[in-house]
């Protein structure tokens, strides 16, 4: 291959920023704007017209941002996919431009929908509010991963500028990506003539250790989404009465999470939730220590006094990538404090979300969290689990020669250090889905979500010159895929 069909950097810096400035940010900062909830938290969606709005306006985007016929000897394809009571998806289809015949694709990935608006945003900040403050657009979905089109998009771009071949690529952009994917099935069945089968997945919906060089995943936790709710009567009651005669429903579910975790360790205590570290991970972990020092005790908002559950940055890491761990959510039957009266409530229902290991079964968690839950109901009280989904993690395929060395130059080429890998402690239900439709498939799991970042909280941004950099290495990527 010549040297005209190696990827420039400095030029990729160039067009990657202009595009960025121009175009990315006006439409991510209208992109901000959307309440577009996932399905989960708001199941009027289809009603309230707002995933209609945010394909609307990815689609529209790209179109308007793919290359004009001259620069290409095929136009690209952007539809939205709606399937009969799913979702919509946005799909990019990007014919090759290195002569080959449209097999061994790349698959990129982003969504749409983003989590509810949660409390807590500072002062001139809010959801649905963009502020662009030092280098960084603040708001719900920008970073977590409304960026991602626009950033695959501008991936492409960067090549077609230089005139750099790429094989056929296709972007899907999904709308219940926090709601667990459910839609997405079936429209990767739907879409698999146009998909093919491919040899490299991008999704840009991970996080990144600090801002200073490239962060590739390397493993993604499950996760068991439930509720439980104990009922001990059929309507509250003066709690003078029935104090002490009729057993206390979040008393009842406090002894029943005894059951799956320890209350004094949090250490989950279900067999079926736990696995042996690979050791490669385990030194990954290790090295992401050596560079992030503290940072990954100290990133949190930590309230006064507060201390984290380890004092051992590699142990913390891992607790977040590969280890086990539950947290109660939301709650239901607790009124606020200002209107709690002397009352003995009917019932108590937590939300729970339990993280599992990438590699940890979530059907087998799933049927063991029931078994433990519901036998033996103390006092015969009514005991219900409503386990909403389950999400089997993900770990990376070793990365091929050719991956590794593009992703060690593209970190070292727009982020003038070595990239690092670290397991991420999130679900993206895609990349299992993918991992198993695919399994010859290389993957490069990215992201802007770094410290600070506060993504599904309040405060979330994206770090503009991230975004960018990552971008660049995109492309970078996509260009290399074609040498191989």
């Amino acid at each position: 291959m010549s040297d005209r069909n190696r990827l420039d950097a400095a030029r990729t810096r160039e067009f990657a920023a202009a595009m960025w400035r121009d175009a990315c940010v006006p439409a991510l900062v209208d992109f901000v704007r959307i309440p577009n909830k996932s399905p989960a938290f708001d199941p009027k969606w289809q009603e309230h017209g707002h995933m209609d709005r945010a394909a609307d306006l990815v689609a529209a985007w790209c179109r308007a941002h793919a290359p004009h016929s001259d620069e290409t000897s095929q136009a690209w394809r952007v539809s939205i996919e709606r399937l009969p009571g799913r979702t919509p998806l946005v799909c990019v289809e990007i014919p090759a431009t290195d002569g080959s015949d449209g097999r061994d694709p790349v698959l990129l990935y982003g969504h749409l929908d983003k989590q509810p608006e949660m409390t807590g945003w500072s002062p001139g900040l809010g959801p649905w509010t963009p502020v662009l403050r030092d280098g960084r657009l603040y708001g719900r979905g920008g970073a977590d991963d409304g960026y991602a089109a626009f950033a695959s998009v501008t991936a492409l771009r960067a090549l077609a500028d230089q005139g750099v071949p790429h094989r056929r690529a296709v972007l899907l952009v999904e709308g219940c990506e926090e709601s667990g994917s459910y839609d997405l099935p079936a429209y990767v069945e739907h879409l698999a003539p146009r998909i093919g089968n491919p040899s490299l997945v991008v999704c840009l919906d991970s996080g990144c250790g600090n801002y200073d060089q490239w962060w590739v995943t390397t493993s993604l936790r499950g996760v068991v989404v439930a509720t439980l709710t104990v009922q001990v009567l059929t309507e509250g009651v003066h709690s003078g009465d029935a104090g002490g005669v009729v057993g206390d429903s979040f008393r009842i579910a406090r002894s029943l999470l005894d059951r799956i975790e320890d209350a004094a360790t949090g250490r989950v205590l279900l067999p079926e939730c736990w696995i042996d570290v690979p050791p490669e991970r385990a030194a990954q972990a290790r090295r992401t220590a050596e560079v992030l020092g503290r940072s990954p005790l100290e990133k949190y908002p930590l309230a006064a006094g507060m201390t984290p559950v380890t004092a051992d940055p590699s142990d913390a890491i891992l607790n977040r990538t590969w280890r086990p761990a539950l947290t109660v959510t939301g709650a239901d039957g607790l009124p606020p404090v200002k209107d709690a009266g002397n009352v003995h409530r009917p019932f108590t229902a937590l939300k729970l979300s339990l993280r599992l290991p990438p590699t940890a079964d979530a059907d087998r968690a799933v049927a063991a969290l029931r078994t433990a839950l519901l036998r033996d109901p103390p006092y015969g009280a009514t005991v219900t689990l409503d386990t909403g989904h389950g999400a089997t993690g993900w770990n990376a395929p070793a990365d091929q020669p050719w991956l590794a060395a593009s992703v060690a130059a593209a970190s070292r080429d727009f982020f003038g250090r070595d990239a690092m890998y670290m397991g991420e402690g999130g679900t993206i239900p895609f990349m299992a889905m993918l991992g198993a439709k695919f399994p010859a498939a290389q993957f490069c799991v990215t992201g802007a979500l770094g410290p600070g970042s506060n993504a599904h909280g309040p405060n979330e941004f994206l770090d503009l010159a991230t975004a960018e950099r990552v971008t660049c290495c995109v492309a970078r990527l996509l260009a290399d895929h074609a040498r191989r």
